[in-house]
């Protein structure tokens, strides 16, 4: 695991997130299949929000379990909140908005979430 440093496309939210690269995700559902997000998953306490609570908003959908967040000026999702299996508090990251990532190096597995 790496510490990286990400954020939304205006810069108005920034976030730190000690994660791993190796186990990635794309995914087909109904919002990650328009949004193009390939994403990593990090336990709640590897991840610290620098800046920005006050431009997230929150969007559920399906159970509502997961916090999709988004900025409300630039309107880029670059992380969301949810629990992980067993309970546990995670943050799932938008790798395409980590600062020094090339997302075209990386081999995500592609995840059928429209069977969900």
């Amino acid at each position: 695991m790496a510490k990286h440093q990400g954020g939304c496309q205006c810069g108005n939210v920034r976030f730190e997130v000690e994660v791993g690269l190796d186990d990635l995700i794309t995914c087909n559902c109904s919002r990650c299949g328009k949004l193009g997000s390939v994403l990593a998953f990090a336990a709640e306490s590897d991840f610290t929000l620098l800046q920005g609570e006050d431009h997230l908003t929150d969007y559920r959908f399906n159970t509502s379990k997961i916090s999709h967040l988004f900025c409300s000026a630039c309107g880029i999702e670059s992380f969301g909140r949810g629990e992980g299996p067993g309970g546990v508090r995670m943050a799932a990251i938008n790798v395409r908005c980590l600062d020094d990532v090339d997302v075209f190096a990386l081999d995500p597995v592609q995840v059928n979430g429209k069977a969900f």
